[in-house]
């Protein structure tokens, strides 16, 4: 299938407000599109499915599954696609600033009283949206973002969301676990490298300490990378990876339990921290900081175990393949404006003007690719 084809295909189900997800994982030249047969609304509890999941922040709210039996499923390789480039800046509305500074400050106060030791905090931006067309926006995500997972997902019975995350919740291939430990964030300068701050170490590590944590009654043989700079369209993060190999008795449900939501998107402790931001941030989430991605999808990989008789000694070894990731850098097109939604981690040595300055650098990084 050519370029024009394949978003001929796209345009038709969305017109025909059928469901469907269009996808890139990072740094990868395939473009996969999912289209559903119908506008059946497919829920999940139980992560046993196979096919592509969309899960809220709150699992208490649904999960939703397109199944790979129902859905038509194309492949595009391409490392460009033809896109109509957006040269308007997009402009931050002040109208939210005092109310996210207080906010902000209002977990500084509960980190120093004890009550915890991260939170992340999250606000939205709305842009009036005129043209509307979510595949121009998808296309210019694919060119600008290739180091992000970039999709544009649709559900007539849930709303219609794009973004380009760069941020692993993690992936499952047969048994073996990898996942990311992402946190601090600054602008990248060509000119110069990154400096990071006691602030911005101590929070990555947060993140790190905890996955370990998490994972462990599930896990076996782990093991940590060393911590590395890491470029997101025009941001800077800190990241390390972390590898595991899954217990024999541990389902894919448990270890989603574990991880989700994680310290980058939630904080620490994970509950309390997670009451906190439902109890103040005054906005519901609904799928931002959630995560989405190919659930328990069959893999063939053929093995040898005689090189010196090939013909008789090669068969398929067939495993799932499940990879997730967090649902950042997104928004959410609904009643012709464009929702954009960005956060970011307080600790103790916060200071709420630059915390709204970083949100401000965020909604410009997914905002630019808006009509």
């Amino acid at each position: 299938m050519n370029e024009a084809s394949f978003f001929k295909t796209l345009e038709t189900q969305y017109s025909n407000q059928l469901p469907f997800v269009v996808y890139s994982r990072p740094i990868n030249s395939i473009i996969k599109c999912w289209l559903q047969k119908d506008d059946v609304l497919h829920k999940t509890d139980t992560f046993t499915e196979s096919g592509f999941v969309f899960a809220p922040f709150d699992f208490n709210q649904q999960s939703i599954v397109l199944p790979e039996a129902h859905c038509e499923h194309f492949v595009l390789e391409i490392d460009k696609l033809e896109s109509d480039e957006n040269t308007t800046k997009f402009a931050v509305t002040e109208t939210n600033k005092d109310a996210h500074i207080n906010l902000v400050s209002k977990g500084i106060e509960a980190i120093k009283n004890g009550e915890l030791k991260k939170v992340v905090l999250s606000r939205y931006d709305a842009k009036e949206q005129t043209k509307n067309n979510p595949i121009s926006i998808f296309k210019r995500l694919f060119n600008a973002y290739k180091n992000a997972m970039v999709y544009c997902w649709y559900h007539p019975k849930v709303g219609l969301w794009l973004g380009a995350t760069p941020e692993l919740l993690f992936k499952v291939e047969g048994k073996k676990l990898t996942t990311i430990s992402l946190a601090g964030t600054q602008p990248y300068n060509s000119s110069s490298k990154p400096i990071w701050t006691d602030k911005e170490i101590e929070e990555q590590q947060i993140v790190t300490d905890y996955i370990m944590h998490q994972i462990a009654p599930y896990t076996k043989q782990n093991s940590i990378s060393e911590v590395e700079t890491v470029k997101a369209g025009n941001l800077m993060h800190l990241k390390s990876r972390i590898t595991s190999v899954i217990e024999e008795d541990s389902s894919l449900k448990s270890i989603i339990e574990a991880l989700h939501p994680t310290p980058a998107v939630c904080g620490f402790p994970k509950q309390k921290s997670k009451d906190f931001i439902l109890q103040n941030e005054n906005y519901n989430r609904e799928y931002y900081t959630g995560f989405l991605g190919e659930l328990n999808l069959k893999q063939s990989k053929t093995r040898n175990t005689n090189r010196r008789n090939v013909e008789n000694s090669v068969y398929a070894v067939v495993r799932t393949q499940s990879n997730f990731y967090v649902n950042l850098r997104c928004m959410q097109l609904k009643d012709n404006e464009a929702l954009i939604y960005v956060g970011g981690g307080i600790t103790k040595d916060s200071i709420p003007e630059k915390e709204w300055e970083e949100t401000v650098n965020k909604t410009k990084t997914i905002g630019n690719v808006l009509d």
